[in-house]
């Protein structure tokens, strides 16, 4: 318990220290929903349904940047093979990264909650304000796993430049910032495969806005991905030992 206390101790001051991982992260999110769900004429009609997209695109940033670039680099600089050498349990390391993620991922949801209650007429009831967030929370896991993968399998500046390609990538074809139904129908079926297409459409099943599948069909497919993706990132994990 001592050593993941100081590990996650230690994420979050270095995380607080990267100006660059912050502004990104914590303030796109919050930005984008604000012009595009509040600022921009007619867009209060769709409050509510980019608050539920909004809030996966939010937790996606601590996810991908903080474990692909932030273990990708770690490993670049011999810090993992360090890591075997200390008296430390192997999932401490792990378990830091992730209580960091969720604690920046709700950094990140925050302000768009309040904006989106305050300033976007957004009116839901308590229970579901809090499914939503532990539902928002929960995103992070598949991501998680995608980033670990990149920083497991590519040196610091590959994964830098591949995870901005996933990120970018997951957002728009996930229909994170507009409904997939405005793609051409070879966009639309290639939303059906990523994670951040499943995990916004059960965001909107839970404030009642209409999506495309049924809430089981999204919880089998996302279930599907994480297990595919967590064999992946094992696999990742003992080809770089």
């Amino acid at each position: 318990m001592n050593a993941f206390i100081n590990e996650t101790g230690a994420e979050l001051l270095k995380a607080m220290r990267a100006i660059e991982f912050l502004l990104p992260t914590l303030v796109m999110p919050m930005s984008f929903y604000a012009l595009f769900g509040v600022m921009l004429s007619g867009a209060g009609k769709n409050a509510i349904y980019l608050l539920a997209t909004y809030g996966v695109f939010a937790v996606m940033g601590p996810s991908i940047f903080g474990f692909g670039v932030g273990v990708a680099n770690e490993r670049d600089r011999g810090w993992l093979q360090l890591k075997r050498a200390v008296p430390a349990p192997p999932l401490a390391y792990i378990g830091a990264k992730l209580l960091t993620t969720l604690f920046f991922a709700a950094t990140a949801l925050l302000p768009i909650y309040l904006i989106a209650g305050f300033f976007g007429g957004v009116e839901l009831a308590r229970g579901t304000w809090v499914s939503l967030f532990l539902m928002h929370l929960l995103s992070v896991i598949p991501f998680v796993l995608l980033g670990l993968t990149l920083g497991f399998t590519l040196s610091s500046g590959g994964a830098v430049a591949f995870s901005n390609i996933v990120f970018l990538g997951l957002s728009i074809l996930g229909g994170l910032w507009f409904p997939v139904t405005i793609f051409p129908v070879v966009m639309q079926k290639i939303a059906i495969f990523m994670p951040s297409y499943h995990l916004g459409e059960l965001a909107l099943s839970i404030v009642n806005a209409p999506g495309e599948h049924t809430p089981s069909t999204n919880l089998m497919a996302i279930t599907v991905m994480t297990l595919l993706l967590t064999g992946l990132t094992l696999f990742a994990w003992l080809r770089q030992r």
